[in-house]
């Protein structure tokens, strides 16, 4: 059955290009690997090693004949039908997960090439080079970091995990973005640039309507989408760093009424979205600089929280919801992370990283304003000021809730 679901995708191109290995192949293949590493057991490993060098032999001749004498560059049947041999040999050594596995990845690589090819071709050199210092950091720099508190405030090794994983997420909706969004329109793009980073959407939607004010409406509209995101992002994240849920229940109540007013607001003023052909000029998530900046700010933040705490109490702790005119990112990550440690409560956790959503929300008025034309200004300041108060009077009611409640 491993054999037949690659060589059906193979044979399935065969009305694209001309293959020289179809469904029957490919589960002989299959069949040949499991019954030389089944005979190698009880016979020696002879055999096995002479069908290897069989099949070695057979890819080498494959390949020459496809990209020599048929002048068909590609190499891609070859390796396949080789690995299929392989998962054969798995089967028989009794690693039945891994050989699944195997053809489930093997046949969605070959599934999708010309998908990958595409993507491959309009991906820039800067951002190849920022995916490779990215890996660098995941598979080299975080594994020999100490898991050991510094100073005993900030453990380094939980820093980097952490905006590895506020890296990803931003990653996905870049890749995205840059698939569908200016395809799409400004809705879409605004949508998943607020995942992104919706600071860098705002501004690049706001100088679009300085180029081309017919799209103000539209990127009216992009923006409000942006930061709806952002609160949607801002969960997801509390989510992350505290798996509980505590942190993200507690935020979940005055985040969402935000959430429920802008797209009632976008339902009902969301007919002129316009179409767009600019591309939103924001950088890869995969760049070292935004992502160290990013650590930094949240590491600075636990810092000067937990001083803060130990020092003047909670309520100091809630001055570090004004970093949310940088990234509310940053706070909630250095919020969720202290409730986790135990250094403040998750009510405290919680309000001070949806004030910093509001203040983040409140201050895309000033962005539009220095990047946006007059227009645009006029009609979004109304609007952003509005979810500001929305989102003040629910955390304030919410406030209250919960500590005449005692909750957590």
């Amino acid at each position: 059955m491993i054999g037949i679901l690659v060589g059906i995708e193979r044979e399935h191109r065969r009305n694209v290009e001309e293959i020289f290995a179809g469904v029957r192949t490919f589960a002989l293949a299959c069949i040949t690997g499991m019954f030389a590493a089944y005979l190698a057991g009880l016979l020696g490993s002879g055999i096995l090693l002479l069908t290897t060098f069989f099949f070695v032999l057979l890819c080498t001749i494959l390949a020459y004949m496809k990209n020599i004498v048929y002048r068909q560059p590609g190499m891609t049947s070859t390796i396949a039908l080789f690995c299929t041999f392989l998962l054969g040999i798995l089967v028989a050594e009794d690693y039945y997960l891994f050989a699944i596995m195997g053809a489930v990845v093997l046949t969605f690589l070959l599934v999708e090439e010309q998908r990958m090819h595409k993507f491959a071709e309009h991906l820039s050199d800067e951002e190849i080079l920022n995916s490779v210092q990215f890996l660098i950091v995941v598979f080299i720099l975080y594994p020999i970091v100490p898991d050991e508190p510094v100073f005993g405030v900030v453990n380094l090794k939980s820093a980097i995990l952490i905006v590895v994983i506020v890296a990803f997420i931003s990653f996905v909706s870049y890749i995205l973005l840059q698939k569908f969004g200016t395809r799409s329109g400004i809705s879409y793009s605004g949508l998943l640039g607020g995942f992104v980073n919706s600071e860098a959407t705002t501004s690049a939607l706001s100088s679009m309507s300085k180029k081309r004010p017919v799209l103000i409406k539209a990127a009216y509209i992009g923006i409000l989408l942006s930061n709806t995101s952002m609160l949607f992002r801002n969960l997801i994240i509390s989510m992350v760093v505290d798996p509980t849920g505590r942190t993200t229940l507690l935020m979940l109540p005055p985040q969402l009424m935000i959430i429920i007013v802008s797209s009632l607001i976008v339902v009902t003023r969301g007919k002129a979205f316009g179409a767009m052909n600019e591309t939103l000029e924001i950088k890869s998530p995969f760049s070292l600089g935004p992502a160290f900046k990013f650590g930094a700010g949240f590491t600075m933040l636990l810092i000067v929280a937990k001083t803060a705490n130990d020092i003047l109490g909670s309520t100091a702790v809630y001055a570090m919801a004004l970093g949310g005119i940088v990234s509310s990112a940053a706070v909630t990550v250095s919020m969720a992370t202290l409730a986790v440690d135990g250094s403040v409560s998750f009510t405290t956790a919680a309000e001070t990283a949806v004030i910093a959503s509001i203040i983040s929300t409140l201050s895309k008025v000033i962005l539009i304003k220095i990047s946006g034309s007059k227009e645009l200004f006029s009609l979004s300041r109304n609007t952003f000021v509005l979810l500001a108060i929305i989102g003040a009077i629910a955390i304030a009611g919410w406030s209250y809730y919960l500590h005449s409640g005692q909750f957590f």
